[in-house]
């Protein structure tokens, strides 16, 4: 578990002596750096993983040189050879994405090769105890319901097909990752509790757009009616169901995350309840002048009444 100190504050206000500090921030900047060089890795494993799925002649080669690197990685992870454990990392990673991409592109992208995707980069994850792959099988877990993302020029795009299964099958995923991780060790710990963050980060935007479009439950309905735009006119939950059930959420998770000190979870409700504001608000009044001073207004309102909240909690 990871928590923020303000080290100034805590010295000026007796709670810990110089040396005390001193020594916190050595660790703290240990850290950091670990933190920035795994940044980097992420990055370039992914890189090397995409082009080489590119540049292979054919998924089954991808496959067998995905397969090669994981089993090099994993022996030197398992040896413990101190000094290639980086290169062991890196071939772990890079070898489990090659083998994923490899059976996405054999099955050609079905949901039995999401299946198997997930359950590799699961597996994969915690031999090589990676937060990346962990992150990696719970968003290709999403593609299996039809989450996608897109890119043309200057123009990012999201899409979530099935917003109600989205929320509950990863909120449920969130909920048992985050109790898993308050029974495991340290390595297995920080697995758990990246699960439980991507998981929450999926609910998110299943929320968001089943707060613009509602849902017309294309997955349970597609075996009586093949017809999209058909369905799409026939809307089975509405989208004031998702605006009103992701407020809620977003307080009540909110206001569980400051009663057990979770940092990240009250930023995350921080950050999806301004999305969430915005996004209602313009809807319904329209981007003009006035909508945006009186949206700035509440905004800053709401602000100051989390910092009167939160400041009443630090003195409490």
């Amino acid at each position: 578990m990871k928590i923020t100190l303000d080290l100034s504050r805590l010295v000026e206000d007796g709670k810990l002596t110089v040396e005390e500090a001193e020594r916190l921030k050595t660790l703290a900047s240990h850290e950091t750096g670990s933190l920035g060089v795994n940044i980097l890795v992420g990055f370039g494993v992914v890189s090397i993983a995409a082009g080489a799925v590119a540049l292979l002649p054919s998924a089954t080669t991808v496959i067998a040189v995905g397969i090669l690197l994981f089993m090099l990685g994993l022996a030197v992870v398992l040896n413990k050879v101190t000094q290639w454990a980086v290169l062991g990392q890196i071939c772990l990673v890079t070898g489990a994405l090659m083998f994923s991409g490899g059976v996405i592109g054999e099955m050609e992208g079905s949901v039995a090769s999401m299946l198997i995707v997930t359950a590799a980069l699961a597996g994969a994850s915690l031999l090589a105890r990676s937060s990346l792959l962990a992150a990696l099988a719970v968003i290709v877990l999403s593609a299996t319901l039809g989450a996608r993302t897109g890119y043309s020029h200057a123009t990012y795009s999201l899409a979530i097909f099935e917003p109600t299964l989205t929320v509950v099958l990863f909120s449920a995923l969130a909920l048992a990752a985050y109790v898993a991780s308050l029974r495991l060790k340290a390595d297995y710990e920080r697995l758990a509790i990246m699960v439980a963050r991507t998981s929450i980060l999926l609910v998110n935007f299943g929320f968001w757009v089943g707060s613009l479009w509602g849902d017309p439950l294309y997955l349970l309905r597609g075996f009586k009616d093949h017809n999209p735009a058909e369905m799409m006119r026939s809307i089975v939950i509405p989208d004031y169901v998702f605006s009103i059930g992701w407020a809620a959420a977003l307080i009540g998770a909110a206001m569980w995350a400051v009663t057990v000190n979770r940092r990240w979870l009250v930023n995350i409700a921080a950050v999806f309840g301004a999305i969430h504001f915005y996004t209602q608000w313009f809807e319904r009044l329209g981007a003009t002048p006035l909508s945006v001073l009186l949206g700035g207004v509440l905004m800053l309102a709401v602000a100051y009444g989390l910092f009167v909240f939160n400041k009443k909690m630090a003195t409490a």
